[in-house]
């Protein structure tokens, strides 16, 4: 399965680079591109009573016209609205004279009862609000109770970040065509985009070599190949270490989360590193989970000398202020050690980023990962956020290169970014992990991954695929304790250990 995702300008580029190649030229995509259109529209809504194609000045609106002809070729009954002729020599005007369907101006445009709406005004590359006549007309099309159909992306969104630009068409169905965009994947574009059919129109898929673009859809084939497997001969330690620290006695449950997760990623040992006060409602609550008490920066060096842990948990119910700013500077000079910053260690450096991302920048390796929520983002990275950067996928990868670390941008569209600007956007999202404690699972499944020698960019992505995977099979009703062992089952369907389910 394809899990690039371009932007509008490298699928731009994209089309240029197949064209160049020949043999066919961009008015053979075009026809590709239309030719997919009508076939969905024939084979899905033909039951229309009529269509209404609306169509922009630009190469969308020439796709528009090439679907016009080809409906009415097949005995629809086709109206044609334009916002202006294209410019003369272009693709566009070449479609739109062999095109029959005379268009009219598109503020006589009117939908009627029972027939189909295509959106053919604008395309992905868009960086204006619509206006006049064409968001009058999208405004019509929006109130009536029809079936939509956008050539491409819906016009008024943002292809790069998801982001309405003003007025947009809300659609039920979006074809696009050779690679989505993150404003197919990001919200709010993503409910925008309705149901989301990526057609095949000739577009050479050793293009993407030379565009080198670095932004993935999360599926499984971007790292399932590198899932942890253990070998015959192997021992616990061998299978991955992982420490979790553990909040004071009445805030223990989500450190307890965390070390579960991580127990279920497949590692082979973990160690809640408890302050002396938890250290009884710990041992009342732990089994698997060794136990070990650690109050001071001191005791954290010498668990560290004495048992040389793979990955660390700190955050999740820890508590906000200098101690956990010390500990966590602690971690981040052990060389070997990788770390997950969750929760209460990010908010921690709410006044102290530039020394977080100093201390993990004296590492040449990625070996922090940082998982904030919108409001936690805001505290670590005030500046990304007022500079007013429209989408979440530079934001997040702003903030990966800044702090030197995987930024797991939690939400419904969860985005995952790495200093050298790779990005993955995860599409398996679901609101049923708007529970307590999720995050705090999450957290030790992608400590425990790493723990097990996955990088932390690709250990950050099968952590948040299972981790949204595993609610969507608990269903209604799950509660953060149901997630290590439902997470554990779709790793192992990953794996191909298909009797653990």
């Amino acid at each position: 399965m394809a899990h690039e995702i371009l932007t509008p300008a490298e699928m731009g580029e994209a089309d240029r680079l197949t064209i160049a190649a020949g043999p066919g030229d961009g008015y053979s995509l075009m026809l590709n591109a239309g030719t997919a259109i009508a076939r969905h529209l024939l084979a899905h809504h033909g039951d229309a009573s009529e269509f209404h194609i609306l169509c922009g000045p630009g190469n969308n609106g020439g796709d528009g016209y090439v679907v016009a002809r080809l409906l009415l070729e097949c005995g629809a009954c086709v109206h044609v609205w334009s916002t202006g002729a294209p410019k003369e020599r272009t693709d566009a005007a070449r479609a739109l004279r062999e095109c029959p369907v005379k268009p009219h101006p598109i503020d006589g445009f009117e939908p009627t009862p029972g027939c189909l709406i295509v959106d053919a005004l604008f395309g992905a590359g868009l960086d204006r609000p619509v206006a006049g006549k064409a968001a009058n007309a999208i405004a019509r099309a929006n109130d009536a109770k029809v079936r939509r159909v956008a050539v491409d992306i819906p016009s008024g969104l943002d292809g790069s970040s998801g982001q309405p630009l003003g007025p947009v068409f809300k659609a039920d169905c979006t074809i696009t065509f050779f690679r989505k965009k993150p404003g197919h994947v990001l919200y709010p574009g993503r409910t925008l985009c309705g149901d989301l059919i990526v057609a095949d129109i000739g577009v050479k898929r050793d293009v993407l070599a030379a565009i080198g673009g670095r932004c993935f859809e999360n599926m499984p084939g971007l790292w399932q190949d590198l899932l942890p497997a253990s070998d015959v001969d192997t021992h616990k330690y061998k299978r991955g270490h992982v420490a979790v620290f553990s909040g004071g006695a009445t805030a223990t449950g989500a450190a307890r989360l965390s070390a579960l997760g991580a127990a279920r990623s497949g590692t082979g040992a973990v160690t809640m590193l408890s302050p002396d006060e938890a250290l009884a409602a710990n041992a009342a609550h732990l089994t698997a989970i060794v136990l070990s008490r650690c109050d001071h920066k001191e005791d954290l060096r010498s668990f560290i000398e004495r048992r040389k842990p793979d990955a660390f948990v700190l955050g999740p119910g820890f508590g906000i202020g200098e101690k956990t700013r010390e500990l966590a500077l602690t971690l981040l000079q052990d060389p070997t050690a990788r770390l997950v910053f969750d929760a209460d260690a990010i908010t921690s450096f709410q006044d102290h980023h530039d020394t977080l991302f100093a201390a993990a920048r004296r590492s040449a390796d990625v070996r922090l990962v940082l998982t904030p929520h919108e409001g936690e983002f805001k505290r670590l990275f005030p500046d990304i956020v007022e500079a007013e950067t429209p989408s979440k996928l530079e934001r997040a990868r702003k903030a990966a290169a800044r702090a030197n670390a995987i930024v797991i941008y939690k939400g419904p569209d969860t985005v995952i970014a790495a200093p050298d600007w790779r990005a993955a956007i995860n599409t398996n999202g679901t609101p049923l992990l708007a529970t307590a404690g999720s995050g705090d699972v999450l957290a030790g499944l992608t400590a425990g991954l790493m723990a097990q020698g996955m990088s932390p960019f690709e250990a950050a992505c099968a952590a948040v695929y299972s981790h949204a995977a595993a609610a969507r099979r608990l269903g209604f009703g799950l509660i953060a304790e149901d997630l290590p062992r439902a997470a554990a089952t779709i790793i192992a369907s990953l794996l191909g250990n298909l009797d653990q389910e």
